[in-house]
């Protein structure tokens, strides 16, 4: 049986199974920024600020697929550098963007059968999140259109309810573990990570699948196929 939002304080002395999905290639076969970047194209804005963007971030492929550039480092500077996009914006005006991702591009790229294993764990009642890059406001509508109670994304920042343009740290890498402890224990809920599940698509999530007991490779990339085989890890696609 599903769980209401309230019911979770509730239980928050009780051991709970966790089940933790990236959004970007496991949930979806794209990603966020994409979605992003399509609301401000249909819309006309910020035609000089994506031309930047793609000016400095699209040649970085080059030392990545070489080697040269950390998957680690490309995923933080492309996360980081997408605040541009909201710069002056108000929260609202936000909020507004990251229901249109939410709605027409993330919609529209679902995996049915990841989407399906979500649904599955909220029937069961587990204590289902969003574990994202993305920046916190899509993260949160997003888990809204499926009705997900816990979203967790890199922060932007906002002073006097505009955004500064810039994020604090981003959630990937190991600091998407280092954050949903943190979450969970700063809510008062006591999450048997040995019996919870962790569902991604990339090498660079090994520290989320590693803080549980039942990882699932998501249509994975090379390297996160075979760190799944050598480890025994459940895989999909």
């Amino acid at each position: 049986m599903r769980l209401e939002k309230g019911a979770w304080r509730v239980l928050g002395a009780m051991s709970l199974i966790a089940a933790l999905f990236d959004v970007d290639g496991t949930l979806t076969t794209d990603n966020v920024w994409k979605g992003i970047m399509a609301y401000r194209a249909r819309r006309g804005e910020r035609r000089l600020t994506h031309l930047a963007f793609l000016a400095l971030h699209y040649p970085l492929l080059i030392p990545r697929a070489l080697r040269l550039l950390s998957e680690s480092d490309f995923r933080r500077r492309w996360t980081l550098d997408l605040a541009w996009y909201f710069r002056g914006d108000t929260e609202t005006e936000l909020a507004a963007m990251a229901d249109w991702v939410a709605r027409e591009s993330v919609a529209a790229t679902a995996r049915p059968d990841i989407v399906g294993r979500l649904r599955a764990h909220l029937d069961q009642g587990h204590l289902v999140a969003l574990v994202s890059g993305a920046p916190t406001p899509f993260v949160e509508a997003i888990a809204r259109r499926w009705d997900v109670p816990h979203a967790l994304g890199s922060p932007v920042e906002a002073r006097a309810g505009r955004l500064t343009g810039r994020m604090g740290p981003p959630c990937i890498d190991d600091q998407k573990a280092i954050a949903t402890r943190a979450y969970f224990a700063g809510r008062g809920l006591a999450v048997d990570y040995r019996q919870s599940y962790a569902y991604a698509d990339s090498f660079s999530d090994r520290g989320l699948f590693e803080l549980v007991g039942r990882p699932v490779a998501v249509y994975p990339d090379r390297r996160l196929r075979s760190l799944a085989a050598s480890r025994g890890w459940a895989v999909i696609g």
